[in-house]
């Protein structure tokens, strides 16, 4: 029983760093769409990179389904909508 509520808890603390790294990439790509030239070196660009690198392997195939249109990517709501399914599935 134990075992059981912890791989609970598990999944969904993975669940909510996967919200907070998407969340994250929003942010940053408004930052850019706005303008906003983060540095190309140091801390803040490897911040962005892992961010982009984290999230990527989950958004790739979720464009196939969903390919963005102009500067609106839905592969991003789509996958929030995922995750939000899968909290209320598993009652995080």
């Amino acid at each position: 029983m134990l075992a059981a509520r912890t791989l609970d808890s598990m999944i969904c603390l993975a669940l909510t760093t996967v919200t907070l790294l998407l969340l994250a990439r929003v942010i940053l790509s408004w930052l850019e769409f706005f303008g906003l030239r983060l540095p190309a070196t140091g801390p803040v660009h490897a911040g962005q990179r892992f961010v982009f690198v984290a999230t990527e392997w989950m958004l790739r195939p979720l464009r196939k389904i969903a390919p963005p249109t102009g500067a609106l990517d839905l592969s991003v709501l789509l996958a929030f909508a995922i995750v939000f399914v899968l909290r209320v599935a598993l009652r995080c």
